[in-house]
């Protein structure tokens, strides 16, 4: 009810608010039950951003408990995709497109008929657009039930999600229904409301600052550049500007690329001037800056002529002319202090224009009449606040389970900092041993979080897994979420399985283990980032703009990674769970409130032992 108030207060008065409860507190029902009683008398509607679909259906789940009680309407939605378009599911190059392909593609297929057009589209008739309208208000469905309604009775999924948009009072949808500008456009269209209107629930909020950098950031590879040539050379190398074609700006792009990599490329990526890139093009192309714009719109120009002659053929319409020539006008449109320039390493080497500051792509968070930001692990709050530049009510709401419930444990003889594992040969395998003994200590599910993919998969090379002599599953770096759930339900019913998975990867923040589902987490190492130019830069620009840019850019980051690594320990007033911790470095984090131990499985073993 704390909860509840704080919300309800702040947004009856049109303010945003900013809060950490733990994990399994119930942040999803309160946040919902203090909007919605602000928001049901009114003309406003509630949009509830989630990273995840799984996070979408405990949000459908709630709506529909709170349905009983309140006549409210809910809908999940996703974006564009193969699974929202039946028509292009099953057809091998369609279903690889971007969601602008196929948006480009699907408005090209309504405007025909018969075989020519969409089966799909063809069947949208107000009979059963009211009989799916009844289906929404009395099922509550989530993304995937309303998906396969809709092909059930021969609809396209993604137009009927459109169209029953407004009949909701509650939109469940993933973060860039809101944060990318031209998608947000398309949605309040089919809201039929302003922004000003919006009350925005933004769940796992300790995630929007990078995901705002990464939608800022503009990138461009040598794979990429490879592609570009070839259809380039499909089109006859057309002229782009006084005899210069498509393969000239290549070789030069990659003779700067080249240039870059020998002078500035330390370890996996490097700081290059802020016009390193336009300079090199101009003096290796021979060209004025004036001259160099007119290449870029030419490349435009002639990726939207290739890709709506595909689109008019029904092939998606890609271009990867207009791909580069939209890159290198963002590259040149960055020149902004918040953005870096940078080269990455090879194989597939790329330029890279870092967007440093979310503040700018936050303004939706501004704009909306109010905003409630949560998440588990938000502390300090007052750094979230900073990087978004918004104004806020900020609490932070204690756990009310037992804390005796949870043991957290470090070791004192181990460490996975670079250096000191490079000077301790059998520092690996004391890291090893640990995971083994600790895991069979105890019959019960356990789970190891690996500080990265390549880690985990020297433990597999190692034989680790044979070690363990339990099932182990596996969350895996290219993992369809459809694998991934199914990985994990496997893993739920073992009652005696090993979890292999990454801090910060999708099972360390968006997956609940309630009850026996997960009991003991095995943390490897502290998973600071990798220093390199990017980090670097990040550190002195949060130090410029707001003090202290290691704290936020590098420690508080980690210390939220592993705080929601041991959250999914606890997720109610009857779990109990242990977590040990590989890295002496955890005596210095007192967030974590960890106690050493010389001997972790023994430790493990007597906690559960106690009733």
């Amino acid at each position: 009810m704390e909860i509840v108030d704080f919300v309800r207060s702040a947004v009856e008065k049109g303010s945003s608010v900013v809060f950490e409860s733990g994990t399994g507190t119930g942040k999803t029902v309160c946040a919902l039950t203090g909007v919605l009683e602000t928001t049901l008398d009114s003309n406003r509607k509630v949009v509830y951003l989630t990273r995840t679909k799984s996070q979408q259906k405990q949000v459908i789940s709630e709506c529909r408990q709170i349905s009983e009680k309140r006549n409210i309407v809910s809908i999940a939605v996703q974006g564009r995709n193969d699974s929202t378009c039946p028509f292009m599911k099953d057809d091998p190059e369609l279903a690889t497109g971007t969601p602008e392909e196929m948006s480009r593609l699907c408005s090209e297929l309504k405007k025909k008929k018969g075989l020519e057009g969409c089966p799909y589209y063809s069947e949208m008739d107000p009979e059963k657009i009211q009989n799916a309208t009844d289906f929404l208000k009395r099922d509550h469905p989530d993304s995937e039930e309303l998906t396969a309604y809709a092909v059930k009775q021969g609809l396209c999924p993604y137009e009927l999600m459109k169209l029953l948009l407004p009949y909701a009072d509650v939109i469940v949808a993933p973060y860039p229904f809101i944060m990318m500008p031209r998608v947000r456009g398309h949605f309040l269209q089919w809201l039929n409301v302003c922004i000003e209107d919006l009350v925005i629930i933004v769940d796992e909020a300790h995630n929007v600052p990078d995901y705002l950098r990464d939608i800022m950031t503009a990138k461009y590879t040598e794979t990429a550049l490879s592609l570009m040539e070839k259809e380039s050379a499909k089109l006859g190398d057309p002229d782009l500007n006084n005899g210069i074609r498509a393969p000239d700006v290549a070789k030069a792009f990659r003779q700067c690329m080249n240039d870059a990599i020998s002078e500035y490329l330390r370890g996996e990526d490097g700081l290059i001037p802020p016009y390193y890139l336009e300079e090199g093009l101009m003096s290796y192309l021979n060209v004025s800056s004036v001259s160099l714009d007119k290449i870029y719109r030419a490349l435009v120009d002639i990726g939207e002529t290739v890709a709506e002659k595909k689109r008019m053929n029904r092939k998606l319409p890609r271009s990867y002319m207009g791909s580069f020539g939209r890159f290198l006008q963002m590259w040149a449109a960055s020149d902004d202090e918040m953005f870096v320039k940078l080269i990455t390493e090879p194989p597939n080497a790329s330029f890279e224009s870092y967007c440093m500051d979310p503040a700018p792509a936050a303004e939706p968070f501004r704009q909306c009449y109010a905003s409630v930001h949560m998440s588990g692990t938000l502390q300090p709050i007052e750094h979230y606040t900073q990087m978004l530049d918004i104004i806020a009510r900020r609490q932070s709401f204690p756990s009310p389970f037992d804390p005796s419930n949870l043991m957290t444990l470090y070791v004192e003889d181990s460490t996975t900092k670079y250096d000191e594992m490079l000077r301790d040969p059998d520092n690996m395998r004391r890291l090893k041993d640990h995971v083994v003994n600790i895991i069979s200590a105890e019959q019960r599910n356990s789970a190891v979080f690996f500080p990265s993919y390549s880690m985990m998969e020297s433990f597999i090379s190692d034989g680790i897994p044979e070690r363990l002599s339990k099932t182990v599953y596996y969350e895996k770096q290219d993992q369809g979420q459809p694998e991934l759930m199914e990985e994990i339900e496997k893993f739920k019913i073992s009652g005696n399985g090993v979890l292999f998975a990454v801090s910060g990867g999708r099972v360390s923040e968006g997956i609940d283990f309630p009850d026996r589902d997960l009991e003991i987490a095995v943390l490897i190492g502290i998973p600071y980032p990798k220093p390199c130019a990017r980090m670097n830069a990040l550190v002195r620009y949060c130090d410029i703009m707001h003090g202290d840019g290691w704290s936020i850019a590098v420690k508080t980051p980690t210390i939220r990674k592993m705080r929601q690594t041991i959250g999914r320990l606890i997720r109610s007033e009857t779990d109990r769970g242990a977590a040990v911790i590989l890295d002496k470095r955890a005596a210095a984090v007192n967030e974590l409130n960890a106690k050493p131990s010389a001997d972790p499985g023994k430790d493990v073993k007597g906690f559960f032992s106690q009733t």
